[in-house]
């Protein structure tokens, strides 16, 4: 990343910018596109709200839903056996356009999970934003190096932070439209994940899905975190962590620039006592048996709502918000491990039948091939799984 914008390889996010100036400078030029994003939100929003009483469940099974983030800069070379023992078979790695000399390093990480789904997520900096020359030619490059390997691409993260490089969404939609210009052009077959709003801001994914570029996007991404909210059941004007997800659902399935496939490309909650490598202040730390439970609740939630195709964690291995701690070199499984290793074991094959919730206290219920499975808990219990005839 070139100046004013870093990388800050503690949180594995980029710095905060603290050049005010520049932030007001480019805000100010991106005023019509945020009068749009607003005009847009005002007009959809109300729509999609009435729309989520109608829309019906789909049919997602454990098998395609639970997935993870993995990094090339943290243990690597220990991810095939971690992964092996925790069982999950979908995973998502990141690949930075600023990093192109590390392209082959990616690629031989990338070909050492051979026997696993592999989603790349394309991180943009400010220079291939303004540079769409450059994103065509990098694009690609990263296309032809893996598509022995990969077909499924996540497009952009995080386009409603500046630090990520972006200050509107015309910006993203033009970004966007140059890598559809070169699928359509030389990788027809690719799958392209696009949108990719952090956090509950629904003004900003509605301008990306109601649009007058030739674009299209193969699904709907989103990095829906909750954590500043504290437990996933909790809410936020006036949606739980299920309300939010409706309403996105309903909000795709309204566009005609994307296909009816919802997945969150990433989400967690912070450890409590881990900064530098917190991704935000202490306030919003957890405990760590308190990120273990909110981890599997949150999982259970979005299942139970049958429209989040994919939920990849964000991440394996990190020591502020991953479930393994790798500082200084030493391997430290958390809780979260486990519980997610024991959530995987129950649900990996169910399929949804029917979720309840009734003054606090929550039952999913789910056919496996080990019988029907009673997942229940509340806002003060670890999830339990009972299998009845």
């Amino acid at each position: 990343m070139k100046e004013p914008f870093s990388w800050d390889y503690y949180s594995d996010q980029p710095a905060i910018i603290r050049d005010k100036s520049l932030k007001r400078k480019m805000r100010r030029g991106a005023l019509f596109s945020l009068i749009k994003t607003f005009l847009v939100a005002l007009i959809v929003l109300p729509i999609a709200f009435i729309v989520t009483f109608f829309l019906p469940r789909k049919k997602i099974t454990g098998k395609e839903f639970f997935a993870m983030g993995v990094n090339l800069n943290n243990s690597p070379s220990l991810v095939p056996e971690l992964i092996d023992e925790l069982g999950v078979k979908k995973f998502l790695i990141r690949i930075a356009l600023w990093e192109m000399d590390r392209l082959d390093e990616y690629v031989t990480f990338i070909d050492s999970l051979q026997d696993y789904h592999i989603t790349v997520a394309i991180l943009q900096d400010r220079e291939h934003i303004t540079n769409l020359s450059l994103t065509k030619k990098h694009l690609t490059q990263i296309f032809n190096a893996l598509k022995h390997r990969c077909n499924t691409y996540v497009i952009g993260s995080t386009i409603n932070r500046a630090k990520w490089g972006f200050f509107s969404v015309n910006e993203y939609l033009k970004f966007y439209a140059v890598a559809y210009a070169v699928k359509k052009e030389q990788f027809p077959n690719l799958k392209f994940i696009g949108s990719n709003v952090i956090d509950f801001e629904l003004h900003f994914t509605a301008h990306t899905l109601f649009n007058l570029k030739n674009i299209y996007f193969d699904a709907l991404g989103t990095l829906l975190y909750v954590d500043r909210r504290g437990a996933p059941e909790n809410s936020q004007m006036g949606f739980n962590l299920i309300g939010k997800i409706n309403l996105i659902d309903a909000l795709m399935r309204l566009s005609f620039k994307s296909a009816n496939e919802l997945i969150i490309t990433e989400t967690n909650w912070p450890i409590k006592n881990t900064a530098p490598y917190a991704p935000t202040s202490e306030h919003e730390c957890v405990s760590e048996d308190d990120y273990a439970a909110f981890m599997v609740r949150y999982h259970l939630l979005a299942f139970a709502t049958q429209k989040i195709s994919s939920v990849y964690w964000h991440q394996l291995i990190a020591p502020g918000y991953g479930l393994i701690d790798n500082r200084d070199g030493v391997i430290i499984k958390r809780s979260a491990f486990y519980a997610y290793k024991t959530m995987l074991t129950h649900l990996s094959d169910a399929t949804f039948n029917s979720y309840h919730e009734k003054n606090g206290d929550h039952e999913l219920i789910c056919s496996t091939a080990q019988g029907a499975l009673y997942v229940t808990w509340n806002l003060a219990s670890t999830p339990i799984y009972t299998y009845k005839a």
